[in-house]
Parts: structure tokens; sequence; C-alpha cells
């Protein structure tokens, strides 16, 4: 698949040792999110069967901010991600409103492009559909099953083979992040499971949090034909550890996503990973955005979505600067107030970048770096344009470092 087109990104100035990030990964820990001289990136992608909303577009910035500190401290970046166009939320949602599903997924896809365009997101450099990969899902699923690391489930509603379960108890080290960090215990995550996608009452199972990798064909339900397994669809999980693998290679230094995804999404296709022998260093969620007192979620209905905000004559870059004043591991609540004031802080920017002289810019750019360099701390980094922007002085060259620094950094034109 291909991505939106690529904002340019301009080269600042600055010493060739540049601290690169330290991230608060899940299990709490700061770690140095790459170890250089390249940096590998998944972020996983959307389910398109709606239009982008801010809880979405706060993930995505918050990784593109990550991604311009790295090119910033002059790392060789790799970034992929995927398009979940196989999956029963989409499937649900074209028959509910009697579109084809793949129409739908094309749509909102398209969709989702023009936000990211809109919003100086750096594509990802692979860039694959579910879709576009199950020859390759399938070829790891009938592996893992030939090893003795999957089993097949019967189902009463189709003949043949069966549904196909990863075995978790082959992998020692499952739970051993996420689950540990976060004190779930047995009970807790077979309430995540059943609320999340999974099957945790499925007759047959060897246990009860055991993920799908492959379901066989039921009527209606999309299906390709895969020689060991029959004909079906790979299971959620599989597909981003395939697709990560695929992309990045065996070394993931940075795993993201919403904080919704910690349990099941990313605990199991890293269990899946690690036996694909992919490595995941870090793990980084972006906390979760609520509107109207409740997180926002398509099954509530409490959407806020960028085009809209677009539409409504918003400015790109003050939306970014909306969602980049709050931390990207914060729980926040969205309201209209912080667009209004978004859009002041912009106005406040672009008028000291007019200016023919300024006070140095030398210092601004070391502390945004410092505060991003210090898990994408961009509050900080906004309070430190702020302050610039404030203060006077006799230096020419400044407002026009300030623009790129704001541009190359944080995706802001000014």
């Amino acid at each position: 698949m291909i991505a939106w087109s690529a904002p340019s990104v301009p080269v600042l100035p600055g010493p060739a040792d540049r601290a690169v990030v330290r991230l608060r990964d899940a299990s709490g820990l700061l770690k140095e999110s790459a170890e250089g001289p390249s940096a590998t990136l998944y972020v996983c992608g959307i389910t398109p069967y709606d239009s982008t909303h801010l809880g979405h577009a706060a993930t995505y910035l918050a990784f593109d901010v990550l991604r311009r500190a790295w090119l910033d401290a002059g790392l060789q970046v790799q970034h992929a991600s995927n398009v979940t166009d196989v999956d029963d939320p989409l499937l649900d949602r074209a028959t509910a409103t009697g579109v084809d599903w793949r129409d739908l997924a094309a749509d909102q896809t398209a969709r989702f492009f023009q936000d990211m365009t809109a919003l100086q997101v750096l594509p990802p450099d692979t860039y694959l559909a579910v879709s576009e990969t199950v020859p390759q899902v399938a070829e790891v699923v009938a592996a893992l099953l030939a090893a003795g690391a999957a089993y097949q489930v019967p189902a009463d509603d189709i003949a043949g083979p069966g549904d196909v379960y990863a075995d978790l108890s082959l992998d020692p080290a499952f739970g051993s992040v996420f689950c540990s960090a976060a004190g779930l215990d047995d009970a807790t995550m077979r309430a995540l499971f059943a609320e999340r996608g999974g099957d945790p009452d499925r007759p047959g199972k060897r246990h009860p949090l055991d993920p799908l990798l492959w379901r066989a064909e039921r009527p209606g339900e999309p299906a390709w034909d895969a020689a060991a397994l029959g004909r079906g669809r790979p299971g959620w999980h599989v597909e981003c550890a395939v697709i990560a693998a695929a992309g990045l290679g065996p070394v993931v230094d940075v795993q993201g996503g919403g904080r919704d995804l910690v349990f099941p999404h990313h605990e199991m296709s890293t269990s899946h990973a690690r036996l694909l022998g992919t490595t995941v260093r870090v793990q980084a969620h972006a906390g979760l955005v609520a509107y109207a007192g409740h997180k926002m979620s398509k099954s509530r209905g409490n959407l806020v979505f960028v085009r809209t905000l677009l539409a409504d004559g918003a400015d790109p870059a003050a939306l970014r600067l909306a969602l980049h004043a709050h931390h990207y591991r914060a729980d926040w609540e969205w309201t209209d107030d912080q667009l209004v004031a978004a859009h002041q802080r912009l106005a406040r920017w672009r008028a000291a970048v007019a200016r023919p002289s300024a006070a140095p810019a030398e210092p601004l750019l070391a502390t945004v770096r410092a505060a991003l360099a210090d898990d994408l701390d961009t509050p900080a980094a906004l309070a430190a344009i702020d302050a610039w922007t404030q203060a006077d002085g006799t230096d020419q060259t400044a407002p026009g470092l300030v623009r790129t620094l704001t541009d190359a950094l944080m995706g802001i034109e000014l």
C-alpha cells in the first residue's frame, strides 16, 4: 500500500552527539528508545471503518514527534505500520451499512491519509494492509502449527480442521512485562480479552487466553486460500507481528499505540513476535482522550473527528498544538476551548517569528531538544517556545531558526 506524501523535514544545526529520546515503557522504566545508528518503530494502525478521531490523532502525533527527534539526532529511521482492513468491527459496519467491506476500508483509509497529510505526519516507510499480507501470515501460522506452537480447534458451524490458536503455554515470557507491570490477574485478563475481541470461553481451547491465529472460512466472510490451513483469514494479533518483522527485521526498537492496546493486543503480538525471532525493545503507549466525560469510542459515539474540526476552519498547526499541549502518556479530556487557546498560541508564535529580530534561539533549541529527549515532553517544549516569544532581542537569525525548529521537531509550520 502506498501511504500519503511525506512532508519535508528541515535540518537543524547542532552537535552530532545529541541525546536520543528516552521513553517510559510498559514496565514503568525509562529506557533509551534506540541504540543507534538506526532506529526502528512499529505503530499499530487503524481499523478503517470510521474517520480519524482525536484519540487516533494524539497517538500518531506522539510517535511522529519521536520520529522527528530521532531524525534530528542523526539516526537512520525505519517506520512500519498497518491497516487492519480485515477485522470483525469493519465487517460488522459493512454489513450494517450495506457497503462492500473492501469499499468501506478503501474509503476510510483514504480519509485517514487526508487527515495525516493535513497534520504533517510523516508516513511509514513500510505500510501494509492486512489484506495484502495474508499469504505471509498464513505461512507463519502454518509454521507455528507444524512446530507445535499452535493447535486447531474444530467448530460446529464449519467443516474441516477448524480455527488455529496460539499455545501461550509455550511462551514463558507471556505476561512478564505488560500484565506484571499493570498488576493484571487471570480474571482481569480474561475480562479484558473478552471485551477487546478475544474469546476466552471458546470450547476446545487449551487455555482461555490463547489467541486466534487463523479463522476458518464462514459464510459471508472474506477468506483466502491457505493450503496448510484451509480457506480463512488471519487473527488480529499475529498480523502486526508479521508486518513488523517484514518491515523492520529482527529488532523493533519501539512498538507504539494507544494504551488500550496494551492488553491483549500488544501482549499477544509481542508473544507471537518472540516466536518469530523478533525482539521488541521498548513498548510505549499514548494515553486515552475523553470527550463529554468518557473515553472517545465508536461504540459510545462521543467522537471528535479531525476532518470535522478542519472543515470547520481549524488550522492544522493549531490542532497539533492543542494535542501537543498534553503529555503523550497522559489521559485527558477534549474541550472546545483548547482549540481556541491553541489558535491564540499559534498566532503569538507566528507574530514572534515575523519580527526582524528576537532573542537568541540556540538556547531555546537546546531546551526543546532536551524536553523531547525526556519522554517526549511536548508541554515543556511548548512552554519554552512561549517564553522565547515573550523575550526581546536583536538576533536577526533567531526568528528563522525558531521557524525551522517548530517545523522540524513538532511538525508545526509558522
